[in-house]
């Protein structure tokens, strides 16, 4: 079971407009064999991927998963950082065989090292983010605007129905219709 290879594949359209037959070559050739390839057919955004849940599912330590191009594994850069992650907590290996990323090797002390500044990266991306939403919200409360959903209906006119469902026989669903709220509107 110990330096099996697992291969992955993926192609972000099902309607037979891309194919996977130069992945499946590429991992074929990297001494993956035909039964330890799991593949899907969908958008690397999507986490709703059985290939790659299988694929996770099937590997053991002292394994290690391989994929043609890192793109393939996801789009997402938090996602592949964790699925890394995680999979160097199982002890199994990842190595990526071409384009971006194709020095990620966790098997070996380069790959390891090259992945490590890549996570870095990826945190030091998320925290940019992260900043520049605080500093846009910021800005922008001081312009005297607020964030979130429009209130359908201003305070006044929400009292007056609330006095409504508290004074009346009429059901809150009715006094909702009337105001065109919805009933939890009423009971905030």
């Amino acid at each position: 079971m110990a330096d099996m290879l697992l291969g992955y594949m993926r192609v972000s359209k099902a309607d037979g407009s891309q194919t996977l037959d130069l992945q499946r070559d590429a991992l074929l050739a990297a001494g993956v064999e035909p039964g330890r390839l799991y593949e899907d057919l969908a958008s690397g955004r999507h986490d709703a991927r059985p290939g790659l849940g299988a694929c996770l599912k099937a590997l053991q330590p002292g394994n290690t998963l391989v994929v043609w191009k890192l793109d393939r594994l996801g789009r997402d850069l938090k996602h592949l950082v964790t699925t890394v992650d995680d999979l160097r907590t199982r002890r199994v290996g990842f190595k990526v065989l071409t384009g971006a990323g194709a020095q990620i090797d966790t098997t070996t002390a380069n790959g390891r090292l090259f992945f490590g500044v890549f996570a870095a990266f990826a945190e030091f991306e998320r925290e940019l983010i992260a900043e520049r939403t605080r500093a846009g919200l910021a800005a922008a409360r001081a312009r005297g605007r607020k964030g979130g959903r429009p209130r359908k209906m201003d305070r006044a006119t929400l009292r007056a129905a609330q006095a409504l469902l508290a004074n009346t026989n009429e059901t809150a669903q009715a006094i909702a219709k009337r105001f065109g709220i919805g009933t939890g509107t009423l009971y905030t």
